[in-house]
């Protein structure tokens, strides 16, 4: 693995300003798959900030090397907080390793996001700018379509995603 380039006076991390986008996901479970299908909306249209796009699919730990060389990062996952489907909401910093590390997962994917965001402060290669974005899922169960409201919601987290990085790269 590469190591993270380090700026000598402060130690912080630079880079290109490269802001990665994982989305997390399996597009064969219905909404569970809506970081998937962001990453393809996202790919489709043009964006201000220098975008990095992966497809983090179910989660392993090769993702790192994504991590190790980001200036900030971006997670699109379906996550449970018992709202209405379709409803986003976007954890940064401080408050997305909150919710990552919680004992009680809403996602599938937080315990592996979880140990791959360990592995990377451990490294010292963690994004000190860093977001989650979480839709409600209505249903996850074998199908390859969003349901309607995570449809319905996916051209806005695509549009949070976007303004987040622009925002961190001004």
């Amino acid at each position: 693995m590469r190591e993270c380039e380090r700026d000598g006076a402060s130690g912080r991390k630079f880079g290109d300003g490269r802001v990665l986008v994982l989305g997390l996901g399996n597009s064969l479970l219905a909404d569970d798959g809506v970081g998937v299908q962001a990453i393809r909306q996202l790919r489709e249209q043009p964006a201000e900030a220098t975008l990095e796009l992966i497809d983090g699919g179910t989660m392993n730990f090769s993702l790192l090397q994504y991590l190790e060389d980001a200036a900030a990062m971006i997670v699109i996952d379906a996550a449970n907080f018992h709202a209405r489907p379709g409803t986003v909401r976007v954890f940064e910093g401080d408050e997305m390793d909150r919710i990552v590390a919680g004992s009680r997962h809403n996602s599938v994917h937080e315990a592996g996001l979880g140990d791959l965001m360990a592995m990377a402060r451990l490294k010292d290669c963690l994004p000190e700018r860093r977001a989650l974005i979480t839709v409600q899922p209505q249903r996850i169960d074998w199908g390859e379509a969003l349901s309607e409201p995570v449809a319905r919601a996916l051209p806005g987290i695509c549009e949070r995603a976007r303004l987040l990085a622009e925002r961190w790269a001004a």
